[in-house]
């Protein structure tokens, strides 16, 4: 028999699923010199990435769309889905101590089905690793 007295400890451990939030790049200067690393095209964007050869193993995130991908309706779409294909992709296919920039590309990042820019995006981080 067990006294009511009894406390249980619980699992206070993160399940495998949720991840920290990645940590995305505001400043100018970081873009730039993403954009002189190596990048890989696909049909629906753009990824470069950059090594930054220094000792923080965190990877930083950047995302772009100019005004050739549409409207600011069309530019903001494509940004979140970008958001949300590195929200679920990047942790498992990142190298730590890199930073990665997505970039829309014209007409297609806001209106290519989903599961086909998530493969691409999988594909293109397969051939810069």
């Amino acid at each position: 028999m067990t006294s009511g007295d009894e406390k249980f400890e619980t699992a206070t451990a993160q399940p495998a699923a949720v991840f920290a939030r990645l940590t995305v790049m505001k400043k100018r200067a970081d873009f730039v010199a993403a954009s002189k690393a190596h990048y890989q095209t696909s049909p629906s964007l753009t990824v470069q990435m950059r090594n930054r050869d220094d000792d923080d193993p965190a990877v930083r995130i950047g995302f772009t769309c100019s005004k050739k991908v549409g409207n600011a309706v069309a530019r903001n779409r494509a940004k979140r889905r970008l958001r949300e294909i590195a929200r679920l992709d990047l942790p498992a296919l990142a190298k730590a101590g890199h930073d990665y920039v997505l970039i829309g590309k014209k007409e297609v990042t806001a209106t290519r089905e989903f599961e086909a820019m998530r493969a691409d995006f999988a594909k293109a981080i397969g051939k810069l690793s």
